[in-house]
């Protein structure tokens, strides 16, 4: 099936063989080689597509995000433009990494932007909690084992990446590695931009408190990256392990099977609500993970 990019057409599906919607006209081919094939999802200001790349050969698979808001307001328009600007350039710096989507294309397709990425097949681990359950301790530090360092070289490069949550890792089919999706909401943490408060960006379940402030800074993804192990360990709600009014993290009581202290004094340090009290850097965590092991 050929799925038109047209936002507006309301008959999107089309035979396969055809390079133009017989519905609304519009041209079915990205840069006369990417083709949708299929809608995944849609927001306030976008879609994304499962496609393919009908330049080679074998014709890959890939994933097309298009830009469009139907939001007039000129603050709010401007702000979701440079969100996705900031997506290309941080995936262009980033997909050099082998935990990384590597970007494939940026373009302008019919007055509507348009960013191609490479497809990464497999469950993310929201829906690997559905499907499997609860996360042993085991797996939680593989997990550390294998997302600390992915996180180190984005911070390598001054990358903040704003939204780690359960959703935003998947668990790749091919070779069993986890990958970090999802840099939309990411942000370069050098010069002035330190001392100046940004827009708060994130989901809300997973985010520092200074990131609610628009203060996010490279502890606030080992904050997300935290967050998400008391989600996995105890298929609960982040908001139901935080007790507000005594300001104390109570996920232990969730857990069917209770862990290590020494695995949760650092999932502890790892989501600390101060930031002060908090690891600092990636390194810290991986150092007392490897202390631990050894």
């Amino acid at each position: 099936m050929n799925y038109c990019f047209n936002p507006h057409c309301n008959q999107p599906a089309n035979p396969e063989g055809v390079n133009c919607c017989l519905n609304c006209g519009a041209n079915l081919l990205l840069k006369e080689r990417y083709r949708s094939i299929k809608l995944l999802g849609q927001g306030g200001f976008g879609r994304t597509f499962l496609a393919v790349d009908e330049d080679k050969p074998s014709k890959p698979f890939c994933v097309i995000k298009q830009f469009y808001t139907q939001s007039s307001g000129k603050n709010t328009l401007q702000k979701a433009i440079q969100l996705f600007n900031q997506e290309a350039i941080r995936l262009d710096e980033l997909g050099s990494h082998p935990q990384i989507p590597e970007l494939l294309a940026y373009c302008t397709h019919e007055d509507r932007q348009y960013l191609v990425q490479e497809f990464i097949n497999g469950l993310n681990l929201a829906q690997e909690l559905v499907q499997n359950g609860a996360f042993t301790e085991d797996k939680i530090r593989q997990l550390l084992i294998d997302l600390l360092p992915v996180l180190q070289f984005c911070h390598h490069h001054q990358v903040i990446h704003r939204d780690i949550k359960p959703e935003n890792i998947i668990r790749r089919t091919i070779d069993n590695k986890l990958v970090i999706v999802d840099f939309g909401a990411a942000k370069l943490n050098v010069g002035e931009t330190r001392n100046h408060t940004g827009t708060s960006i994130g989901t809300p379940e997973y985010v520092a408190p200074e990131q609610m402030r628009g203060k996010a800074i490279f502890a606030s993804d080992i904050y997300g990256l935290g967050v998400t192990c008391i989600n996995l360990l105890t298929r609960r709600s982040p908001f139901d392990c935080y007790h507000s009014h005594e300001a104390t993290w109570i996920w232990r009581k969730f857990l069917k099977t209770p862990i290590t202290d020494d695995l949760g004094q650092i999932i502890d340090k790892m989501t600390a609500t101060i930031p002060s009290q908090r690891y600092q850097s990636v390194a810290d965590v991986i150092e007392d993970l490897k202390i631990q092991s050894s």
